[in-house]
């Protein structure tokens, strides 16, 4: 019990914190590096479809409540890492190609590409409605996949899915790619837990 209440507790202290940050953010002029709405000193960010509010006052889902902690860190760290001007390297690139991700390209090998593969490893059909239900279209470039989708994080902020079911030769095969101005946007914690978001919102969308 005591580990849970220091946990909560750095958890509240690490929340206020990036919401004095945020208080001190020009909102007129992220909105429009962004190009997110502000209504009444509140930011209105869309994450996977899903509109959030954030202000100096606090985060709130469409219901109102305090979303998860690893959501409000990455929708902090989105408006607190905006870049002035518009990075233009749009290329597709893989977690472990980010920077500073090494420490994390296991855990998102694992616990976020093949987790989806094992997850709809033989489903393919699933797979396709449960990123459906996420957002998910077909991409701007064509590719050779039983499945490539992409999928809007956050403004600016695209997500791209590929999937190769599992056959007599081979098992089912996952990549989760970001284009390369992503870490103007996010670090690589955040983007990690990005990651972990699609396989957790794909998996739960089936339900």
């Amino acid at each position: 019990m005591t580990h849970m209440t220091s946990k909560s507790s750095v958890f509240e202290k690490t929340y206020g914190d990036y919401l004095g940050q945020v208080a001190k953010i020009d909102f007129d002029s992220l909105s429009k590096r962004l190009n997110v709405k502000v209504e009444e000193g509140t930011f209105k960010i869309p994450m996977f479809g899903i509109p959030y509010r954030i202000s100096s006052r606090g985060i709130t889902d469409p219901s109102g409540k305090r979303p998860s902690f690893d959501i409000c860190v990455i929708l902090c760290k989105y408006l607190l890492l905006c870049p002035d001007t518009y990075p233009t390297a749009d290329e597709w690139v893989s977690f472990r190609d980010l920077r500073d991700a090494g420490p994390l390209t296991t855990y998102f090998s694992n616990d976020v590409e093949r987790a989806i593969a094992n997850e709809f490893s033989g489903r393919l059909d699933d797979l396709k409605k449960s990123s459906k239900a996420l957002g998910g279209y077909v991409p701007a470039i064509e590719l050779s996949y039983d499945l490539a989708v992409q999928l809007d994080s956050l403004p600016r902020v695209p997500v791209l899915l590929t999937y190769n079911d599992a056959d007599d030769e081979f098992p089912a095969k996952c990549s989760v790619l970001f284009e390369k101005r992503v870490e103007k946007y996010l670090d690589a914690e955040c983007i990690a837990m990005v990651g972990a978001f699609v396989f957790t919102s794909l998996r739960n969308a089936g339900d």
